[in-house]
């Protein structure tokens, strides 16, 4: 069966700090608090499930400041609650940010630690996401990265043309992940990256096989010996594939 996406990684400074932010974002709650390493997801989640792709937040020695190619995008169901959310936000330790992203409907903010993300204007598309509406990743070619994450972890592709490949889960459930073209390229490991998970019985290292053989690579960001392997998809983007739950 392959793997599953269970959650998206942040490097931080602060774990603690960081993912209690985010709990308050997204109306979450934290899950487990370990050394270094604090998990939010909805209360009362059996993870994983594929109804929400849950934040890890990593402490890490020196999270430094790239571009990052991997963000969140916030749903939103009205122009009201658009502007709620903002405030609300902005009030936890939020600021703007200016990405380029001219005159648009979103808002464009960064979290306490300097991570950009989206607070969207209403889309009838997100409706049913779940606070996070879509993980985004910028990359060159979005056929090419929709084939390979597409059967990299099973999820159906709704749509795909040269500038944006979404993708959902097969189980219509959770958020979607896009890849928007954008011009440009990280040429160091990033702070915000996916996680993948084995299904129960699968082997990873058979796993991690099956992945290099759809076109990933290993790779080495100084993880030392750890339980999860690190790869790269065809476009250089780090993500990890975990060990048993």
């Amino acid at each position: 069966m392959g793997s599953q996406l269970v959650q998206v990684n942040f490097k931080a400074r602060d774990d603690s700090a960081l993912g209690r932010f985010w709990a308050e974002a997204l109306g979450w709650g934290v899950s487990s608090e370990e050394p270094c390493v604090t998990r939010v997801q909805p209360a009362g989640l059996v993870w994983p499930d594929p109804s929400a792709v849950s934040v890890d937040v990593v402490t890490v020695p020196d999270p430094a400041t790239v571009r990052y190619r991997t963000h969140l995008d916030l749903a939103t169901s009205s122009p009201a609650h658009q502007a709620d959310l903002v405030a609300r936000l902005k009030e936890l330790g939020a600021t703007p940010a200016d990405v380029g992203q001219g005159d648009v409907p979103w808002t464009v903010l960064a979290d306490p630690e300097g991570n950009v993300f989206c607070v969207l204007e209403p889309r009838e598309i997100y409706r049913d996401t779940g606070p996070i509406a879509a993980v985004v990743v910028d990359c060159a070619d979005p056929r090419a990265m929709a084939g390979f994450w597409g059967e990299a972890i099973g999820w159906t592709v709704h749509e795909v043309s040269d500038d944006l490949a979404r993708l959902r889960s097969a189980k219509g459930v959770g958020p979607y992940l896009e890849f928007l073209r954008a011009s440009g390229g990280g040429t160091v490991w990033h702070r915000v990256h996916l996680d993948l998970l084995p299904y129960p019985g699968e082997d990873q290292a058979a796993e991690v096989a099956r992945l290099e053989a759809l076109g990933a690579t290993l790779t080495d960001i100084g993880q030392g010996d750890v339980p999860w392997k690190v790869l790269a998809d065809p476009e250089g983007n780090e993500f990890c594939v975990l060990g048993p739950a």
